[in-house]
């Protein structure tokens, strides 16, 4: 009995020196349980006290596949999705300029034709006025994102008409 009580105090005691020689200190985003005399003197490093701490350790992502590069690939199936979007574009873009063309000719530089009640109530005319410039302006920014997507599909179209395809 003395002997497993003997036994039992000693493995408690290396179980407490053990777990003293176990610092974990936190020096920004690192936990380490050494510390370097510069980081000890900068004082940027400390003691994590209470509980245990678990690293995980970052799983890298695989490497992207070859298409997935950022490169388009230059299949059939890709060249006609490419002119689909072009034609697509190019239709939202001449339709969005006969709008802009219509809101200006409505607009009349700043001065539209008054309508019914607008001649009796000059506020009206002014908000539809205001309706008018704020519509040409997210028109014309419209225009200017369309061309943006055409510019950014004309190099892709310019390389397959340059293989002859």
């Amino acid at each position: 009995m003395k002997l497993v009580f003997s036994l039992l105090a000693i493995a408690s005691s290396l179980g407490t020196v053990h777990a003293a020689d176990d610092r974990i200190y936190r020096c920004g985003n690192e936990y380490t349980n050494t510390v370097t005399d510069a980081q000890a003197q900068a004082k940027t490093c400390k003691l994590v006290s209470g509980g245990n701490v678990t690293i995980i350790q970052a799983v890298k992502p695989p490497p992207p596949k070859a298409g997935a590069s950022g490169q388009k690939s230059d299949t059939p199936d890709q060249r006609a999705k490419d002119s689909d979007a072009r034609l697509i574009l190019d239709s939202e873009l001449q339709r969005a300029e006969t709008k802009q063309a219509e809101l200006q000719k409505e607009y009349n530089n700043g001065e539209p034709e008054r309508q019914g009640a607008e001649a009796r109530n000059n506020q009206k005319y002014l908000d539809r006025v205001a309706a008018l410039k704020a519509a040409m302006a997210r028109n014309d920014s419209d225009i200017a994102g369309i061309k943006r997507e055409i510019a950014r599909l004309a190099p892709a179209t310019a390389s397959s008409a340059a293989s002859g395809k």
